[in-house]
């Protein structure tokens, strides 16, 4: 099974604007095995009870299925269609000495595409705030790796960082769990990974002048206080495209 997962790559994708790399190949094949969430997830554990919860008894294969993904030349590369032809990219880099997710945001009229946060061994981020996900998980817009939004919102998670989470958020990432992966307690696993919200911990947003949302936390380009923030005009931009 995990053979043909990752030797089943679909047509190449445009190339993203600004982005080195490569070649990136839609997968999305791996979408539809509960293996590759395991691996896909495993930044938002920070814990013990969490790892126990996403992984279980899977916890061996779920590594050589993540190992053989990160091996392979080609870089899987997913999409999630926004309003008004914005696009976000989630892109497996897979470079030998350097591999990570990148989330890239762009649009037609941009020279290149916007870095939002890096999940690897230097973690930027986080990129959304829990209303940005789930309206880029729900918007049911055509032209992305796919429509369900169970695995759109699974698909963003890691880069998400919200201290104002709903009370429903852990049925809704709960019903996600249940739909695309194969553990054994989502419920308990949503609250968990809520709490925690992986490597950039929870970030507190505010909105700025002329409806700009950002976040404080200490390694995101969403704050602008920071040394690796995007411009200004850049972090209106994005604010923009990802506004529910």
């Amino acid at each position: 099974m995990m053979s043909t997962v990752m030797n089943s790559a679909d047509s190449q994708p445009a190339r993203i604007p600004g982005y080195d790399g490569g070649p990136l190949t839609h997968q999305t094949g791996l979408l539809e095995e509960p293996l590759f969430w395991l691996g896909h997830l495993s930044s938002c554990v920070q814990s013990e009870e969490a790892e126990e919860l996403l992984f279980g008894a899977d916890y061996d294969a779920a590594g050589d299925f993540q190992r053989l993904l990160w091996e392979q030349a080609e870089w899987p590369t997913f999409t999630v269609p926004l309003a008004a032809d914005h696009r976000l990219y989630v892109v497996y880099r897979t470079f030998t000495e350097d591999t990570g997710t990148d989330y890239l945001l762009h649009h037609p009229d941009w020279d290149h595409a916007e870095l939002l946060a890096r999940d690897d061994g230097h973690f930027m981020g986080p990129a959304l705030s829990w209303p940005e996900l789930v309206a880029a998980a729900d918007n049911v817009l055509l032209g992305g790796s796919t429509t369900d939004p169970h695995a759109r919102l699974l698909l963003l998670l890691p880069v998400f960082g919200d201290d104002e989470v709903p009370d429903e958020a852990v049925g809704r990432l709960a019903d996600a769990l249940r739909a695309r992966t194969c553990v054994e307690d989502p419920e308990s696993l949503a609250a968990v990974l809520l709490e925690d919200q992986g490597a950039s911990g929870p970030a507190c947003w505010t909105t700025a002048g002329h409806g700009l949302s950002v976040n404080d936390g200490p390694y995101s380009f969403r704050n602008p206080v920071n040394r690796c923030a995007l411009p200004a005009d850049h972090l209106v931009r994005v604010a923009n495209a990802l506004a529910p």
